[in-house]
């Protein structure tokens, strides 16, 4: 049961669900996942926490749209100080969509999209240190980043987030490297030029354990969700891809069947 009591910097350190409906979206990972849910109060702009028994797992909050897409899952990276994070991605081609901004005691947040165009969080932790718990059932566990621009990407976390990475594999039909803390692979980048569809923008993906994929994605559809990629066998565990009531896309881990 992998547990932090602090976040390692340029790691995965919490992801946040922005939607269009935060009711129906607590409803929905509440029944498919076992979450509770928490307001953090009208101090917090009515901010959800997600909670995995004790660990908080995830966040959430509305998303009306004036400020870019819905129904979207945010990873965020840690950093030792989200202000010279900022100012180091705006040198290297990022587009800053939130500067750095402090979070009451919490921490300090900011929103950017990195040279491919993917979105991702930067968080400083003070009081907040992120998820408590991942890579066991029912929690997150994986982040993944699909990217056209493969190499400027994996450049740009390493020069920004002080990434280690990792080539796994380097071929057109599977080019992909892990970001490393140590002996410990905490997120990875795919390229993606040859399979995301025209027009649809570089994204991160994140990943939910569960004990049994097939199970879940059936869970999926009874509660209104939808399946995009079945079930497959791989050699980093049986994966899948769906959406939750309000479409926002999430990808699935388990054990293999075969």
């Amino acid at each position: 049961m992998p547990k932090r009591e602090t976040s390692p910097a340029s790691a995965p350190c919490w992801i946040e669900l922005s939607t269009i409906d935060p009711d129906k979206s607590r409803a929905f990972y509440g029944e498919l996942l076992g979450w509770t849910s928490e307001s953090a109060g009208d101090e917090y702009g009515g901010y959800i926490n997600f909670s995995k028994g004790d660990d908080r797992v995830a966040g959430c909050m509305r998303n009306d749209g004036s400020q870019g897409a819905t129904n979207v899952w945010l990873t965020y990276l840690c950093s030792d100080d989200a202000k010279a994070t900022v100012d180091a991605a705006a040198e290297n081609g990022a587009t800053v969509i939130v500067p750095a901004m402090d979070v009451m005691d919490l921490g300090v947040m900011a929103v950017l999209a990195d040279p491919g165009g993917a979105v991702i969080g930067v968080w400083q932790p003070g009081t907040h240190e992120g998820f408590g718990v991942y890579a066991e059932p029912d929690a997150p566990s994986w982040f993944e980043l699909h990217t056209r621009d493969f190499q400027t990407s994996v450049d740009f976390y390493k020069k920004v987030f002080k990434a280690d990475p990792h080539s796994v594999g380097d071929t057109d039909e599977f080019r992909y490297t892990t970001f490393n803390i140590g002996e410990e692979q905490v997120a990875g980048v795919m390229d993606a030029a040859n399979f995301l569809p025209a027009g649809e923008s570089a994204r991160w993906d994140v990943y939910f354990a569960v004990a049994d994929v097939d199970a879940t994605l059936d869970k999926v559809t009874k509660l209104g969700g939808e399946v995009v990629d079945a079930a497959q066998d791989t050699p980093y565990g049986r994966l899948a891809t769906a959406t939750d009531t309000t479409g926002t896309r999430f990808r699935l881990q388990g054990p293999n069947v075969a």
